[in-house]
């Protein structure tokens, strides 16, 4: 069986979160943006074991710590995909952009870089890795279809979407990501987004003003 708990961390109150095997206690951390020593207390007060890091995108506050936490425990790190690799490469000026808060922070190599149709294993847990580019050009998503649980990273959150402001991010494509590689996992679906509340995949396709049927012209 999977489980989770959503570890807030930096500034951003980024959804940092730790899934893990309840059979195996194996565990997986997407998106160590950074407060590193929350995570570890995490992984320790559960009695878990880290299997390896997952990356939704290489943006500073979902990828800061994930040097910090790798060496520290010797895993390996998967994701993003391919696309977010100027974004690895630019974490010195993200660093900068924000001063000291994420000092820490480093590019980091990723083990594997990730696409649609990948999967993704800790213990006896598989989830499903969906491209959904937008907020950035290689972000991806990970899905557990048995427990209906998405980590979105900044897809789509509670009544918003992810910005598109940035460098190489496309809104149209945004939607697309959302409508045509999430919305079809289904209504009943939950995720965790990349910041704020959880909310269902059938919740934001009736009320996101954002994405949903209406703001589409589907009704």
């Amino acid at each position: 069986m999977l489980k989770h708990e959503i570890i807030p961390v930096t500034l951003f109150e980024q959804n940092c979160t730790l899934f893990w095997c309840s059979e195996t206690k194996q565990a997986a951390v997407v998106d160590p943006g950074g407060d590193i020593e929350k995570i570890i207390a995490a992984i320790s007060k559960h009695g878990l074991t880290l299997n390896k890091i997952l990356i939704t995108h290489a943006h500073i506050d979902h990828a800061g710590a994930t040097s910090a936490l790798a060496n520290h425990y010797d895993v390996l790190i998967e994701g993003p995909h391919k696309a977010d690799q100027f974004w690895i490469d630019g974490m010195e000026d993200q660093k900068q952009r924000f001063g000291g808060a994420f000092a820490y922070a480093k590019k980091f190599v990723p083990n594997r870089f990730l696409a649609q149709g990948d999967t993704v294993n800790f213990g006896n847990i598989i989830m499903e890795v969906y491209f959904c580019p937008g907020h950035t050009p290689g972000h991806v998503v990970f899905f557990h279809r048995e427990s209906k649980i998405a980590q979105v990273g900044d897809v789509l959150f509670s009544g918003s979407i992810g910005r598109t402001d940035f460098p190489r991010g496309d809104h149209a494509t945004l939607i697309s990501s959302i409508r045509h590689n999430l919305f079809p996992l289904g209504d009943d679906v939950r995720f965790i987004p990349g910041h704020g509340p959880m909310s269902t995949f059938g919740q934001e396709r009736q009320y996101n003003p954002h994405v949903s049927d209406v703001a589409v012209g589907l009704k």
